[in-house]
């Protein structure tokens, strides 16, 4: 890749608000993080007959250690999502929710709607129980198997 296309790159990573910008062609891949106010640059080449302007050393991008965060293991029933789509609690914007935390539910009660390409799908109830959580916001993207409501 070419040095200056490089620093433009980075340049436009640190005047942005973007904090990663990752990036690949046919002679290697580049990835830009930006941390602390000043943009990092790491360079790992895939291909290692690649030819590299002049002067540039590739430099391998060091692997970041996994994060990894101790969840209180949810008790009861959770309701998970079918579909990837857009979580709604209620019918329309202004209306009441299907479900609060607390509320007696029966099996085949509606809980929420996802909607998925246009068309509002009504998520039931596949247990009786009391709702002890909602795991979701009003409006957020969900993907398919995420947990949506905790029952107990």
């Amino acid at each position: 890749m070419d040095l200056r296309k490089l620093k433009t790159l980075i340049d436009l990573v640190s005047e942005s608000n973007v904090s990663e910008l990752e990036i690949t062609e046919a002679e290697g891949k580049i990835r830009i993080v930006k941390g602390g106010g000043a943009a990092t640059q790491n360079f790992a080449s895939h291909n290692p007959s690649a030819t590299h302007a002049p002067g540039a050393v590739p430099v391998a991008a060091p692997e970041a250690a996994p994060v990894v965060v101790a969840v209180p293991a949810e008790t009861g029933h959770t309701v998970k999502s079918p579909m990837v789509g857009t979580f709604y609690r209620s019918a329309s914007p202004g209306a009441k929710s299907f479900v609060e935390v607390g509320d007696n539910v029966k099996e085949g009660e509606t809980l929420c709607i996802i909607e998925a390409m246009k068309i509002l799908n009504e998520i039931e109830s596949d247990k009786s129980g009391t709702v002890r959580r909602i795991l979701a916001d009003n409006g957020q993207a969900v993907e398919y198997g995420q947990p949506l409501f905790i029952i107990d």
